[in-house]
């Protein structure tokens, strides 16, 4: 019920601002933020930080990052404005496919540290303000899973029915993989079982059955269990394929899916935190996304906009903006509790998947033209540093992440422009090692030999790119990333005000207006490395000066109220409208 009353509040708030939005920002008082606002959706002006503990810092020296060494390095996480850290699986695991293959939803993984090294960094992230969330993969589990392990060898055991089987190979055993080119099938034969059983992902990592109500309940337990220890919210793995309703007869291409488990976990989670959230991947068209937030926000409060993502390579490869304006135009339409979570680069392949082939060439041209820098027939295996190489045009990447509708989200490594190891396999390419200083193994640890190698030669060794060097610095990545990320906090209008896209005269600069309290920001971005000269109407009567929040210039309107702006190549700007 207070949730219920929260929505209908701040739908009321958002209407007075979209009311009050052309009056004069001198006249139009602040409209105060209730405070349960504030600590129910934190989400909406937060940076999340993306972390694999076992690449991140080896405290013992045994060459796998655990929880003591993430520790010691929250401070450097605080400095950088982080304000949530997202935790990849580090339950225990035979480690195939980097920790999401689990073998025990309630543990954590030795290699990474004991429940009370968990506790500790719990208990010191907590003092410095920062949350933390942790993927929560219950869409399959490892075959080596006690579960899975006596649905195998015992047919009348219950955990059989916790799977999904079949005793002749499904028709369409060849269709829906997750990793083509390296999937060959979704439906495996285990000769303990006498039957086949289905996986989405790798054929070590049977799909739990969802339409189990046993499977739901612990998944329940699941989420309790983290959420008694603190944990402040989920990244749920792959949404669709736990969601979908999986049999031997169903066309993996067209599934049906459960949408009320999505709501059933937002309420379980409610009931037991009031703030905490769940995050959603779920890589689906704008036209399928309103399940997945609820016509009432009681879906995910959160989801990764892969939709938007993949159009802001198109445009970082082609200069072009229109049709990056049009994803953010069409994925524009959530819940007021809603935002999407914006990201360059994830743990995974960069997906193109939902370009048209000739756009996907496009991408792939300029970002990943070797076939050993792409993936599953649809994506590019690099890191952003050395697939964007120009170090202006990374700078443009990272001020429209911070400047984005939505709450930013960057993965370990890349505020120091960290390169990629193409001769690991598949997505291991940019899961190496932190680099934090130019001492052996990067400082991350004094094992020798680690989890990964570390990146030791090339243009992004660790003796050239590290933590220490940046910080000592002043025009660094990491120095850069650190300022957009205090002026993104102090810029409430991006996470809470209402926006629009403003038009241009030039085809590669985006203009987004935001909106919030008789407040209003201005963000433009020129995505060509030619300047840009144009003059841009702000959609408003009363403004008249635009304040730069990034060197303080101010730009007049002239005579017809339009202003007359100039961008470098590759340049921005953000502007407070006066």
């Amino acid at each position: 019920m207070k949730k219920y009353f929260l929505l209908l509040s701040l739908t009321f708030l958002l209407a007075c601002q979209s009311q009050t939005s052309e009056n004069d920002s001198t006249k139009t008082p602040p409209v105060p933020v209730p405070t349960d606002f504030i600590e129910e959706l934190w989400y909406k002006n937060s940076l999340i930080y993306s972390v694999d503990v076992e690449v991140f810092k080896d405290s013992d020296g045994n060459g796998f990052g655990d929880f003591r060494g993430l520790t010691q390095q929250l401070d450097y996480l605080k400095n950088l404005g982080v304000t949530t850290i997202w935790l990849a699986p580090f339950q225990p695991t035979p480690n195939r496919d980097d920790g999401y293959d689990v073998s025990d939803f309630y543990g954590i993984d030795p290699h990474l540290g004991t429940e009370a090294d968990f506790a500790e960094f719990m208990r010191q992230a907590g003092q410095r303000n920062i949350r933390v969330m942790m993927d929560l993969v219950t869409n399959h589990t490892s075959d080596q899973h006690p579960w899975f392990q006596q649905a195998i060898h015992n047919p009348a055991s219950p955990y059989r029915s916790w799977y999904v089987w079949s005793k002749e190979l499904p028709k369409k055993h060849d269709r829906g993989m997750v990793f083509p080119g390296v999937q060959k099938t979704v439906w495996t034969f285990n000769k303990q079982a006498g039957a086949y059983f289905y996986h989405r992902f790798y054929d070590f990592q049977p799909d739990l059955n969802m339409q189990n109500p046993a499977v739901q309940r612990e998944m329940r337990k699941i989420v309790k269990h983290w959420l008694d220890k603190g944990i402040a919210g989920f990244r749920l793995d792959a949404v669709p394929f736990l969601i979908e309703i999986a049999n031997a007869d169903f066309d993996p291409d067209k599934p049906e899916h459960q949408f009320d488990m999505i709501a059933q976990l937002h309420q379980f989670i409610q009931w037991h935190r009031s703030d905490a959230i769940v995050l959603g991947e779920a890589n689906v068209d704008p036209k399928e996304q309103e399940p997945y937030f609820g016509k009432d926000g009681q879906g995910m409060q959160t989801m990764f906009n892969f939709f938007a993502n993949q159009h802001l390579f198109y445009a970082l490869a082609t200069g072009e903006v229109k049709l990056l304006a049009k994803a953010l135009n069409d994925t524009k339409d959530i819940p007021p509790t809603a935002q999407w979570a914006q990201f360059l680069r994830n743990h995974d392949e960069i997906d193109l998947g939902r370009l048209s082939e000739t756009e996907r060439n496009q991408v792939y041209e300029r970002f990943g033209p070797d076939t050993t820098m792409q993936l599953y027939d649809r994506g590019i295996r690099r890191r952003l540093a050395p697939m964007l190489g120009d170090r202006n045009l990374i700078d443009l990447a990272y001020s429209l992440l911070f400047s984005l509708p939505g709450t930013p989200v960057i993965r370990y490594g890349e505020e120091i422009g960290m390169g990629d190891d193409l001769r690991l396999k598949e997505r291991e390419s940019i899961r190496t090692p932190m680099q934090w200083s130019n001492a052996p193994q990067g400082g991350f640890s004094t094992a020798a030999k680690t989890v990964r190698p570390v990146i030791s030669a090339g243009a992004f060794g660790y003796d050239k790119i590290n933590v220490a060097a940046q910080l000592a610095d002043s025009a660094s990545l990491l120095n850069r990333i650190r300022s957009l990320s205090e002026l993104r906090k102090n810029c409430l209008e991006i996470g809470w005000g209402n926006w629009q896209l403003l038009t241009t005269d030039s085809p590669h600069v985006l203009a987004i207006r935001y909106d919030w309290q008789g407040r209003s920001l201005l963000m433009l971005h020129n995505f060509s490395p030619e300047p840009q000269r144009f003059r841009l109407n702000t959609a408003t009567k009363t403004g008249k000066t635009l304040v730069s929040l990034l060197d303080k210039a101010q730009n007049r309107a002239e005579n017809d109220g339009k202003f007359p702006i100039q961008l470098s190549g590759y340049g921005y700007n953000w502007y407070r409208l006066k």
